[in-house]
């Protein structure tokens, strides 16, 4: 799979680096920020002894202690309200949420409370806090397992929201939003928690919030797209190298939206596929076609095209692979776009 990046703004330490997979990358990119600044600690349920049920958190409470990773109560409510305390007076809460289908209780501390602290303190306090959340299909996982509502988080002013598709961004983008001064929703795509290794700096870095990376360049048609399906993307456009020229914008941040890549990349086209594995109806594929219709619609020469989930609750194992967006129906929906 060929990948091309332009992200060269990034604050990358110049020492040794290791082979880490995306999960790996998250565990040091926590080390790291906890070693960095004694105010960041994570919370959790399991994420003491167990490691977490990733293991994303694995050996922290050995190195850092029960006052800086605690175990919490089965209450998401309760561990991101906490968290938001922990945070209004100083702290950097890092608190984890097993599976991104368990959130909705804490739905209303995080879009009532956190997102909200800093403009209903008219700037007294802010909310620096991080909620990590495995998402996405792909796994063989029960229900409520498999969720990726994204665009719930994203349609919420005050919060951020962040998905990583490699492990390199994975620790950058996760410091970058331990430091942040506002409320993060940090969605990590468990489809490929484990999937490839990538050289990580040891050193701490940032990825910066807010700016998409061009995987790979290409002429006839952009495609946007995040998380775990970059690489279905990728291999797309790699099986049409020689009859389309496939440009991949991975966005990275979808709150902030980088709107300024997105029109670049479609001017320099003329036009798009988004992809996603969410529901089409009300998913960011709609807001990302809208962007381009407001600022490049002179540019256009096609439809956009979405390439997405289905209107339907995510099924179990058996229909999993037809729901997911894969490399052929990304292919179809490219091509779509490209001979109309």
């Amino acid at each position: 799979m060929s990948e091309t990046t332009t992200d060269t703004d990034d604050d990358v330490s110049s020492g040794e680096s290791q082979s880490l997979t995306l999960v790996q990358a998250v565990r040091d990119g926590l080390a790291t920020e906890m070693s960095r600044d004694d105010r960041v600690l994570v919370m959790g349920e399991d994420v003491g002894r167990n490691g977490g049920v990733f293991r994303a958190t694995e050996g922290l409470l050995d190195e850092f202690g029960e006052d800086r990773v605690i175990d919490t109560p089965l209450a998401e409510s309760g561990i991101v309200g906490t968290a938001i305390g922990m945070a209004a007076y100083g702290l950097r809460p890092v608190p984890e949420i097993q599976f991104m289908g368990f959130i909705y209780p804490a739905f209303d501390q995080i879009v009532s409370h956190a997102a909200r602290l800093r403009t209903r303190s008219r700037g007294e306090f802010t909310c620096p806090l991080v909620v990590r959340a495995p998402y996405g299909g792909g796994i063989r996982a029960p229900e409520h397992h498999s969720e990726s509502k994204e665009a719930f988080f994203a349609h919420e002013p005050g919060l951020k929201v962040v998905i990583p598709s490699t492990p390199h961004d994975a620790k950058g983008l996760l410091a970058a939003s331990i430091r942040d001064p506002d409320p993060v929703v940090f969605l990590e795509p468990k489809l490929i928690y484990r999937a490839f290794r990538e050289d990580v700096p040891a050193d701490d870095y940032t990825v910066p919030l807010g700016e998409a990376a061009v995987r790979r360049e290409g002429t006839d048609i952009s495609v946007f797209t995040w998380g775990a399906m970059t690489r279905p993307t990728m291999e797309a456009a790699d099986d049409l190298a020689g009859e389309i020229d496939v440009e991949v914008v991975d966005l990275r941040t979808l709150s902030p939206l980088d709107e300024d890549a997105i029109v670049e990349s479609f001017k320099k086209t003329g036009r798009a596929a988004v992809v996603h594995e969410a529901p089409k109806t009300g998913g960011l594929a709609g807001e990302i076609t809208a962007t381009i219709q407001e600022e490049a619609l002179l540019y256009q020469e096609a439809p956009i095209e979405r390439i997405t989930g289905f209107d339907v609750p995510y099924p179990l194992y058996a229909l999993e692979d037809y729901y997911l967006p894969e490399p052929e129906r990304i292919e179809d929906g490219i091509r779509d776009a490209v001979d109309f």
